[in-house]
């Protein structure tokens, strides 16, 4: 309906009916000022008697402003409501006149207005007067020519959900949710005081918390992209720190084992890893120093029989060796010193190679003379034969040596061996500063006194019979004839010359 003021005045014969009808708000004017302005104003006679219309006495026996039960508007021919106020006044005689202003509005009108309570478009609203009509509803705007109850529907459930809850559904604002058809709704419902009007409005759950999941369900990925990115890089950066710390440890764990040849040297970014991997890179490099003075098999041994560090030693079945060079004496003083020690140097590696190969531990270099133990610091299975191979490769070798050396106009060392097998008292002796890993008793002297007796006999390599006897005949050997007399020793021994491979 077109928006006016309309004025009635009775008086004993007829009634005036004046009309003034204003510019839409939605008009075409631009100017603020020319909204609800007036457009033109009918009046005319008429037949119509305002004290008898609802709202006029509603608002006399009230006697207070208030919004009227809905009643017909004449000119839109359909529903609407008023706010009626009743007042008096004097009329130029003085006379009292009651005098009733009511604004009314169509529901149809009103319904358009709720609409805008429905929120994103996918609920609905809906305003239900006090004695439980639909006044208003944005759900289904028309003309309204009949009050509806809320009958069916969406707010046929939440009204029989209200009314369920008894004053207090229809007295107190109420918030819940409402299964209907099988989807979930939103239920918002609002007392409007002084009416005893309820607006009541409804959105499906999916459409209302839709949004809402979906950026929950963003935020919950973004943050898994997040861990999973800084999990990533904590992995990486942890690798980069734990993957040289285990290399490092594995280049201990071969330090403590005395394996000192080829260690890889760790590189990093982080400067307490470079300071690790020096450290470690010079205590390997210390030990290879001192292994040069202590053989390695015996620290070993040590270390895995959990020795301590001090004067001790027990009793061990060994078979030692003794060397010496043959007339070194003579050679040393006819070479220059220089010339001499390379040339001792270059047998001494080749012996201790052959003596490692068979198992042997070099005990200690004297002069030109070697000390080795088989059986010690570690049982040694087969002791006797291992020493007495050994002592032929060496000749064997010692032999291709020597050729080179005479090709070269140098000294030839020809190498004199004495083998002897028995009990003797092997471990760490010395003092409480400064320790040496030996063997001591008889059976060291005997091994000693057996190689100088090659020069009295003219022979290369001699053993005992206690070393002959642990060869089983597996070689070749020839019995001294006569019983031998060592030196600083009362008692004779019989002794063999190691010949060859059986």
């Amino acid at each position: 309906p077109e928006p006016m003021v309309r004025q009635v005045l009775r008086d004993a014969q007829f009634s005036t009916d004046t009309r003034e009808y204003k510019q839409p708000p939605d008009g075409d004017g631009d100017d603020p000022r020319q909204r609800y302005a007036t457009v033109r104003i009918e009046s005319f006679r008429s037949d119509d008697d305002p004290v008898h219309e609802d709202w006029f006495v509603q608002a006399l026996e009230a006697r207070h402003a208030l919004w009227t039960a809905p009643f017909m508007l004449g000119t839109a021919k359909e529903l609407g409501i008023g706010h009626a106020r009743p007042s008096k006044r004097r009329d130029d005689e003085g006379a009292a006149q009651t005098l009733v202003v009511v604004a009314g509005v169509s529901l149809g009108h009103l319904s358009n207005l709720v609409r805008v309570f429905g929120g994103t478009g996918h609920g609905h609203s809906a305003l239900l007067s006090a004695d439980h009509h639909v006044i208003a509803r944005s759900d289904q705007p028309h003309v309204v020519r009949a009050l509806e109850d809320p009958v069916g529907g969406v707010l046929g459930a939440l009204h029989a959900h209200m009314l369920a809850n008894g004053s207090r559904g229809w007295t107190e604002d109420m918030a819940f949710s409402l299964v209907h058809d099988g989807e979930r709704y939103k239920v918002q419902t609002s007392h409007i005081p002084s009416t005893g009007w309820r607006l009541v409005s409804w959105e499906p759950e999916d459409a209302l918390l839709g949004g809402l999941h979906r950026n929950v369900l963003w935020s919950l990925l973004l943050t898994l992209s997040f861990l999973a990115v800084a999990l990533f890089i904590s992995l990486r950066l942890s690798k980069l720190v734990t993957a040289p710390i285990e290399n490092l440890s594995r280049t201990a764990r071969r330090i403590g084992r005395l394996e000192l040849d080829d260690l890889p040297r760790e590189s990093s970014r982080v400067f307490e890893i470079q300071n690790l991997s020096q450290a470690l890179d010079d205590s390997a490099r210390s030990l290879q120093a001192f292994s040069k003075f202590v053989p390695v098999d015996v620290i070993k041994q040590l270390v895995a029989e959990g020795h301590a560090l001090a004067p001790n030693g027990s009793p061990r079945r060994v078979t030692a060796m003794f060397t010496d060079v043959e007339g070194f004496t003579s050679i040393s003083e006819s070479m220059d010193a220089d010339a001499l020690m390379r040339q001792l140097t270059a047998y001494f590696n080749l012996a201790t190679r052959v003596f490692a190969r068979h198992g042997g531990v070099v005990d200690k270099f004297m002069g030109d003379g070697i000390m080795v133990l088989w059986g010690a610091p570690a049982d040694l299975p087969d002791a006797e034969y291992r020493a007495c191979i050994a002592s032929l490769e060496l000749h064997d070798e010692m032999r291709a040596l020597n050729r080179k050396w005479r090709e070269e106009g140098l000294q030839e060392f020809r190498t004199r061996i004495g083998i002897h097998t028995g009990v003797v008292i092997a471990g760490v002796l010395g003092s409480s500063d400064r320790l040496s890993y030996t063997a001591l008793g008889d059976v060291i002297n005997v091994a000693s006194r057996i190689e100088s007796t090659n020069k009295q006999l003219g022979t290369r390599t001699l053993i005992s019979q206690a070393t002959f006897e642990g060869l089983g005949g597996r070689l070749a050997t020839r019995r001294i004839e006569e019983l031998v007399e060592l030196r600083g020793r009362q008692t004779r021994m019989v002794l063999y010359e190691l010949v060859g491979s059986a």
